[in-house]
């Protein structure tokens, strides 16, 4: 955790080339397709920007149709033994002109001929894998949000989602 809070200031200056954009599409995997979906709520609630996560393989049934150079699309592609599959997702995302942010394996230099918006985790083992996703997905919600001005201190209409009588 500490290595990739090290690089703060790189996921700071990706979320503002991104912040300008009016939606998200969030994809994983195997063990990080729930990375995926806490990586849109968590952009949701603190940015006001719609976001949805899915499991990229089921990116061909629907959200396929979403994209485009006008939404972003951040990607789980971690070293896993799904990683060659998310792959062939990035390069269908990147023939629609979507923009790719990905999260990928430190040494990773496959990814980089999908996107050159890359934030890198350590390598472990894929079981441990979305613990350490998780930070830079709510870093990039945090960023954004901060970019565009919004409190991520108190985020309009959340309520406590367990509440006393």
């Amino acid at each position: 955790m500490s290595e990739i809070l090290r690089t703060q200031a790189k996921i700071a200056v990706l979320a503002g080339r991104h912040s300008h954009f009016g939606s998200f599409l969030y994809l994983g995997r195997n063990i990080n397709y729930p990375s995926a979906l806490e990586g849109a709520l968590k952009l949701k609630e603190i940015s006001y920007i719609p976001a949805e996560g899915y499991a990229a393989g089921e990116m061909k049934h629907g959200p396929i149709a979403l994209i485009d150079e006008y939404r972003a699309v951040v990607c789980v592609a971690c070293e896993s033994k799904v990683y060659e599959k998310m792959v062939s997702n990035l390069q269908e995302i990147k023939a629609r002109k979507g923009k790719i942010i990905a999260i990928a394996t430190k040494q990773d230099n496959k990814i980089k001929d999908q996107t050159r918006e890359v934030i890198y985790i350590p390598r472990c083992s894929e079981l441990f894998s979305p613990l350490l996703v998780a930070l830079p997905l709510q870093l990039i919600a945090y960023h954004i949000a901060v970019r565009r001005g919004c409190d991520v201190d108190q985020p309009r209409n959340l309520a406590k989602s367990v509440t006393v009588e």
